[in-house]
């Protein structure tokens, strides 16, 4: 009992001895371990709302559909004859024996109702030169059409059948279309048949892609073909947002670049072409140039903005009104120019024999004329 009792002793002076060196040496090893921190964040009170249930564009689709056509045109196309059989010394002998073969070419494309009258809009590209211009409905009739009108500068044409009971698309407003919408293509692709393609609105106001003269287009990923041409461009609501018309593509293909002309042109062009078979637009008389950023500075302009007049067609509109080049053209019936191509629309919205006052920057300051606008020839490369 002594000898555990001396143990015990010795080793609580041990246990004693080290307590005492490490609270003079290290007195943090003897501290009790911090509580962990508490992290503060902040907590959403909202509840998560379920996810939406998924989407389906089909009635916007079969609202729109029977407004949609498939047109197939056809027309005589003159074979030319060898160069060698051109030759005059054979002519003489052979004469009219020598005549090019006579060929027929047919194409297909697409086109909307837009009018229960039987009033169809489709892109004239598609009906161009045509002698034959047949279309079907999607209800299984068809019929055969008769070219009302056709504007090649925006590459639309109207075109008439004689039916009843004929589905007119609804339209929308052009105003209130944005990027990110969704829109529906539908047309002909490749002669398949009626067919839908989704995507969005990727941009607005395209211009100056070289396509037409009067460019404002709509452009969108969902999927253009060959023989979607003429076709609806259609929001959510079935309603008609513009005619699909062109693709870029390196193959023939869609790659997800698609332009349609906005509902808005189609309702002024439709209009004109119904009443009168043409369109009539004002004309100024000028050649038009870009204001880059150095014509800007050398024009000490604030920025690179409006058109610049590089010509003056003698004794047009522009001409009379004492409109010179060198001039930069910032306002149009007091509507701002942003580019040349700006401008040429602009103009073009204006009638024959409208005075409209302009806004020129010249020789360092704004300078504000009336001109009397004249009528714009007909394929003339002049603005």
């Amino acid at each position: 009992m002594k000898k555990l009792w001396l143990i015990f002793a010795q080793t609580t002076t041990a246990g004693l001895a080290v307590w005492f060196l490490l609270s003079l040496l290290r007195p943090d090893l003897l501290q009790p371990p911090a509580p962990a921190p508490v992290v503060t964040v902040q907590q959403s009170h909202t509840e998560v709302a379920s996810a939406p249930a998924v989407a389906s564009y089909s009635p916007a689709a079969k609202r729109a559909m029977p407004s949609v056509v498939n047109i197939y045109t056809a027309k005589e196309v003159k074979t030319p004859l060898p160069p060698l059989l051109n030759d005059p010394r054979f002519r003489r002998f052979l004469g009219d024996r020598l005549g090019g073969e006579e060929q027929r070419a047919s194409s297909l494309g697409s086109g909307v109702i837009v009018s229960e009258q039987g009033y169809i809009i489709t892109n004239n590209h598609v009906v161009e030169s045509a002698d034959e211009i047949e279309v079907a409905l999607s209800d299984g009739r068809t019929a055969t059409a008769k070219l009302i009108g056709a504007d090649p500068d925006t590459d639309l044409a109207v075109i008439k059948i004689e039916l009843d009971r004929l589905p007119a698309i609804t339209f929308a407003d052009a105003s209130k279309a944005e990027i990110g919408d969704v829109v529906l293509a539908i047309g002909n692709p490749f002669g398949v048949g009626q067919t839908v393609t989704m995507g969005i609105i990727s941009a607005l106001g395209r211009s100056e892609l070289g396509i037409n003269t009067f460019e404002n287009f709509i452009q969108t990923d969902a999927p253009i073909n060959p023989g979607n041409s003429g076709g609806a461009l259609i929001d959510t609501k079935g309603n008609l947002v513009g005619i699909n018309t062109a693709i870029y593509s390196r193959t023939g293909g869609s790659l997800g670049i698609g332009f349609a002309i906005p509902a808005s042109t189609i309702r002024q062009i439709m209009d004109a072409l119904i009443k009168d078979g043409s369109v009539t637009r004002g004309w100024l008389g000028v050649e038009m140039q870009e204001v880059t950023p150095e014509l800007a500075a050398s024009f000490r302009l604030d920025e690179a903005k409006g058109a610049l007049i590089a010509g003056v067609v003698r004794g047009g509109p522009a001409d009379r009104a004492g409109l010179k080049p060198g001039d930069v053209l910032l306002k149009i019936g007091g509507s701002e120019v942003r580019n040349a191509s700006g401008m040429l629309n602009l103009i073009a919205a204006f009638k024959p024999d409208e005075e409209v006052e302009m806004e020129v920057f010249r020789r360092g300051k704004p300078v504000v004329l009336p001109v009397k606008l004249g009528k714009r020839p007909k394929f003339n490369n002049r603005r």
